[in-house]
């Protein structure tokens, strides 16, 4: 008997783990997932965006722009983003890494990512790409040498039955 042939890529398995981590965000509109691989295909950390390790999300705001134009009722200046929380939550160095992210990160994230080592950042939607944080987090990872690249791989479907 022949092994399996249709087993997912590494990219889909670090890409899968990136979107499952983002089903844990309480973010009512956009859920973000992170996983950093390392370069022997090992899951190194992972995190989701979501507000400060102590902070009762109930407590805190989760719309975007708000209606009274005060910025301090929006979510922006307390979520902490699936790329910061992945580096933070990491144990190891992630020198020479790889991260997988459902969102390309922004220009904080992107500082974040080339400090902590990180070599190339495997991202889904690009969805911001003409906002002026995300032009500046390219030009930060083209200077500090970090690769990016969209995911290209099969979008993995995850269905599991638990059984008595």
């Amino acid at each position: 008997m022949e092994k399996r042939k249709d087993y997912i890529s590494w990219d889909e398995y670090f890409m899968g783990v990136a979107v499952l981590s983002g089903l844990r965000s309480k973010d009512p509109n956009t859920q973000v997932g992170a996983c950093v691989a390392s370069d022997k295909n090992k899951v190194l950390t992972m995190g989701y965006n979501g507000m400060p390790i102590g902070i009762k999300d109930e407590d805190m705001p989760w719309g975007g722009t708000p209606e009274d134009g005060n910025p301090l009722n929006s979510k922006y200046l307390y979520v902490c983003h699936a790329e910061f929380n992945a580096i933070l939550n990491s144990r190891v160095p992630l020198d020479g890494s790889r991260i997988y992210v459902t969102l390309f990160p922004c220009n904080e994230c992107a500082k974040a990512i080339v400090q902590s080592g990180i070599k190339e950042v495997i991202y889904t939607s690009d969805k911001y790409a003409d906002t002026v944080a995300t032009k500046a987090s390219k030009k930060i990872f083209d200077l500090a040498g970090v690769k990016y690249r969209k995911f290209a791989g099969r979008n993995p479907h995850i269905t599991f039955t638990l059984e008595d």
